[in-house]
């Protein structure tokens, strides 16, 4: 047995966490993916198997808010409220939040706290 990479560590979190949480049509589940150069967010109801929103640091219209802060908590709160504005415009109030394998700390973080002051509950 060898050494586990940190991907499949958080592969593994990743499955761990997802056993139990499912998004509803009455509860999404906001799905939040960071990778070194940018922050993604997504809306998912996982029984119709459909995106509902997504917003992110790489989008058009963000991106000229957010300019080069795509990989700091600065441009994750601005990808958090931008997501919580189009979830509330659709008529979605609360959420399940996921991970996704990441640890509650820092971007991840920064979206939540973000979406939460924007309206959403969850």
């Amino acid at each position: 047995m060898g050494a586990v990479s940190r991907s499949e560590k958080r592969l593994r979190r990743k499955r761990r966490v997802r056993k139990k949480i499912r998004g509803t049509s009455e509860r999404a589940r906001l799905c939040v993916f960071r990778s070194s150069r940018h922050i993604y967010a997504q809306i998912i109801d996982d029984f119709e198997g459909k995106t509902l929103v997504a917003a992110s640091s790489v989008s058009k219209d963000l991106r000229s808010k957010i300019g080069k802060d795509g990989a700091n908590k600065k441009g994750a709160a601005i990808v958090g409220s931008a997501i919580a504005e189009s979830a509330l415009s659709r008529g979605i109030k609360r959420v399940v939040f996921d991970r996704n394998g990441f640890l509650y700390h820092g971007r991840v973080k920064a979206v939540a706290d973000a979406a939460r002051q924007s309206g959403l509950e969850f």
